[in-house]
C-alpha cells in the first residue's frame, strides 16, 4: 500500500487499532456508568442525574422552579399595603459590633427585605434580578404555614392536639411508640420519629435530603418509622415531623394543602401573588416540611395578620388562641431556641416576638407588641448567623 495513503489529509496519523479500542471502551465505561446513575435514581425514586446536577448549581432561593406545583390561587382584589415609607438604619448590630446595614444585606446574601410598620409598607429592598413581584422557596418557612392551617383546623372541630397520628393515617400503625405520637407531639417537634435532619445539599441516599428529593412521599414516611425517643419526652428538631403533620391536616380536612393554604390563607390576606407548593411528582403530595414558593410582600401579609391577632380587615383568619399558641414558647428549648406550634422565639423565654425560618436564610418575623413585621429572604449558607440576623430585626423594630 502506498505510503502516502496511510495518513488523512494533513498529515495527521490516524489512530492505532489499539487507541480505538481503548476510545471505545472509555465511551462505553462513561455510557455504561450513565446507564447506572439513572438506574439507580429510578429505582430510589429521586430525581435523575441531570435534575440532581441542576438542583446542585440552582441558588436555594429558585429550586422551587425545579420541582412539580401545585398553584395556591390569590384573591381577585389584593390587599393593598398602604406605604409609609421610612430610611433603613444607617448601622445594625453584628457580632459584637456594629456594621453599615447595607453590609448586612450583602454578607448574608439577602434577595429580599421588607419591612412592615403599622401595618404599613415602610421600606422594601430587592437585589438586581429580583422584584415585588418575584416567588422565591420559602423553605423551613412552609412549617409554619403549616401550623397556621392546623390551627383553623382546631379551631373547625377537624383536628386535636391529642390526636394520635395513627388514628388519622392507620396505614402507618406499627404497634410500637410511633403509634402513641399526638398531633401536639408533630407540632412541638417532641414526636421522636428518626429521619436525620441532614442538609449535605444532595446527598440523596437518607434522611431529610432523601424526603426532599423522593418522588414517593407517602412510601418514603412509610418506610421511615424508626423512632429515637419516646413521644413527648424529649425535642430534636425533624422536618419530617411537619410532613407527617401536613399528611394528617389533608387526611382530616380532605383536601391539599395548597388548596387549604389558598382558600384559608393566602385569599383571606389579600395576597398580590399566587403561590405554589412543591410536590413529590405531578399531582402528587405537598412537600409539608418545606417549599411554598411566594413574594416577599406576602409573606409579609402572613406576618401581619399574626401581628393583629389574626385578625385581616375586621375578620379573624387565624384564631386567637392559636396565635397564643405560637407566641408562647414550650418550656424545653429546641436547640437553645424557644418554639412553639412550628415558630421560632429567640429564646424559652425571652420576649413577645417570633419568627418562621428557613435553612438559607428566609425569615417571617413578628413583634405584635412593636407591631413590627420584617421579611428577608436570601441564598445564605445553611444555618447560618440566624441569631445575629434575629438580633438585626429586634434592634429594626424597637427604633
Amino acid at each position: 500500500m502506498n505510503s502516502r495513503n496511510r495518513f488523512p489529509a494533513g498529515g495527521a496519523s490516524a489512530p492505532a487499532p489499539r487507541q480505538r479500542r481503548l476510545a471505545w471502551r472509555l465511551l462505553a465505561g462513561v455510557a455504561a456508568l450513565a446507564a447506572f446513575a439513572y438506574a439507580g435514581t429510578t429505582v430510589m425514586d429521586i430525581p435523575p442525574p441531570y435534575r440532581l446536577y441542576q438542583l446542585e448549581v440552582a441558588e436555594p432561593s429558585r429550586r422551587g422552579e425545579l420541582f412539580p406545583v401545585r398553584e395556591v390561587a390569590a384573591p381577585a382584589v389584593p390587599w393593598a399595603l398602604p406605604a409609609q415609607p421610612e430610611p433603613p438604619p444607617a448601622t445594625v448590630p453584628w457580632k459584637g459590633g456594629q456594621i453599615a446595614f447595607d453590609r448586612f444585606l450583602e454578607l448574608t446574601h439577602t434577595n429580599a427585605f421588607v419591612i412592615l410598620r403599622d401595618g404599613k409598607l415602610a421600606y422594601e429592598w430587592y437585589r438586581p434580578g429580583v422584584d415585588a413581584r418575584t416567588p422565591m422557596s420559602s423553605w423551613s418557612m412552609s412549617k409554619s404555614l403549616v401550623s397556621l392551617l392546623v390551627g383553623q383546623a382546631i379551631a373547625r372541630g377537624k383536628l386535636r392536639e391529642s390526636d394520635r397520628l395513627v388514628d388519622l393515617l392507620p396505614e402507618l400503625k406499627t404497634g410500637g411508640d410511633y403509634d402513641k405520637v399526638t398531633v401536639r407531639d408533630l407540632l412541638d417537634m417532641r414526636s421522636g420519629v428518626f429521619v436525620a435532619e441532614n442538609y449535605r445539599p444532595y446527598w440523596p441516599f437518607t434522611g431529610a435530603a432523601r424526603m426532599y428529593l423522593t418522588r414517593d412521599l407517602p412510601g418514603f414516611i412509610a418506610r421511615n418509622r424508626e423512632m429515637e425517643f419516646t413521644p413527648g419526652s424529649a425535642t430534636a428538631y425533624r422536618s419530617v415531623d411537619t410532613q407527617l403533620l401536613g399528611m394528617a391536616l389533608t387526611r382530616a380536612t380532605g383536601s391539599n394543602l395548597a388548596d387549604l393554604l389558598a382558600r384559608d390563607i393566602w385569599q383571606p390576606i389579600g395576597a398580590e401573588r399566587p403561590a405554589s407548593w412543591n410536590l413529590d411528582r405531578a399531582g402528587g403530595t405537598e412537600k409539608a416540611f418545606c417549599c411554598v414558593n411566594a413574594t416577599a410582600r406576602d409573606f409579609a401579609r402572613v406576618g401581619q395578620m399574626l401581628a393583629d391577632q389574626g385578625y385581616v380587615a375586621g375578620r379573624q383568619v387565624v384564631p386567637g388562641a392559636w396565635v397564643a399558641r405560637i407566641a408562647a414558647p414550650v418550656t424545653t428549648p429546641l436547640d437553645g431556641w424557644g418554639y412553639s406550634a412550628q415558630w421560632w422565639h429567640r429564646g424559652p423565654d425571652d420576649g413577645e416576638d417570633y419568627s418562621a425560618m428557613g435553612i438559607y436564610g428566609q425569615y417571617t418575623y413578628v413583634h405584635p407588641g412593636r407591631r413590627v413585621v420584617i421579611v428577608k429572604l436570601s441564598d445564605h449558607g445553611a444555618e447560618q448567623d440566624e441569631r445575629g440576623t434575629y438580633d438585626v430585626f429586634r434592634a429594626i423594630a424597637r427604633r
